[in-house]
């Protein structure tokens, strides 16, 4: 099978998936409860996931589209990379700054407009700071910036490629 821009998209929406899965994994079985930037960073893997998937399964010949599909799943990512560096800067935060607690994101969408919500979660709360996982040294949100950074490489190699 050759990295054309049809697997390669293929390649992107089975990490984004598999990603997802993780996240639901850690959360369901080992029971770590995702903050509200956790949950923005899942969307984000989402609307990726669908970018790719798009890629993927159409395989546009025009390179217009094929544009389109790139330009919305990188918007995501550099969405997402945006969202775990802010989670990332969070967490090493000197102990007397990190923000206090806030009410849980499922309250804030039944109560709050969708702009307030957005505006509280980026400003951060304390569960936010919490690292309740490292891997090699690292929190969750590192690995979802290399995990981003990874699929952003694909985006761009992709659209160098052949659709078929």
């Amino acid at each position: 099978m050759s990295l054309n821009y049809r697997t390669l998209n293929l390649a992107g929406f089975l990490a984004c998936s598999a990603l997802i899965i993780s996240a639901l994994i850690m959360q369901h079985v080992f029971e770590l409860e995702p903050c509200p930037l956790c949950i923005f960073q899942r969307v984000a893997f989402m609307v990726a996931g669908v970018g790719f998937l798009l890629g993927a399964l159409h395989a546009p010949q025009s390179s217009t589209v094929r544009t389109i599909y790139s330009g919305i799943t990188l918007l995501s990512l550099f969405a997402g990379i945006g969202l775990a560096l802010r989670h990332i800067w969070l967490q090493n935060l000197p102990a007397d700054q990190v923000p206090s607690c806030g009410p849980g994101l499922d309250y804030m969408m039944e109560v709050l407009p969708y702009t307030d919500v957005v505006s509280k979660v980026l400003s951060g709360s304390g569960e936010c700071a919490e690292v309740s996982w490292t891997f090699l040294g690292l929190s969750i949100p590192w690995w979802t910036l290399f995990a981003y950074l990874g699929l952003a490489a694909i985006v761009l190699i992709s659209l160098r490629r052949k659709p078929h």
